[in-house]
């Protein structure tokens, strides 16, 4: 990690399970930083879920559970493990600066 990636962290306030306590403060750099810290190289695919978490997140004030991203996009339960390992919704929804989805231990 870079000394402007720390930089960029030290900025957001973050909870104790490492969620981003306000998602409207969240760029696609801070996704970027925060998947760095996680170990995950994002690609385009990740993409499609970062797009897709905010998008319903903004809409429902919740974050997806991984059944619903694997159901309304065309990212299957076995890429989003791939994906996002470890926990692929929760580590979905930390990669895109949101709190941890409802239903999640």
């Amino acid at each position: 990690m870079t000394t402007a990636a720390v930089d960029i962290l030290e900025t957001i306030e973050f909870d104790e399970e490492g969620f981003m306590t306000d998602p409207k403060a969240w760029s696609e750099e801070i996704g970027l930083e925060i998947a760095d810290v996680l170990g995950i190289a994002l690609t385009d695919r990740h993409r499609i879920v970062i797009n897709f978490a905010r998008e319903y997140f903004f809409k429902n004030d919740d974050a997806p559970t991984l059944r619903t991203i694997t159901k309304q996009t065309d990212v299957s339960m076995k890429e989003m493990y791939a994906l996002f390992p470890g926990g692929p919704a929760k580590i979905a929804a930390k990669v895109s600066g949101l709190g941890k989805p409802t239903g999640c231990i």
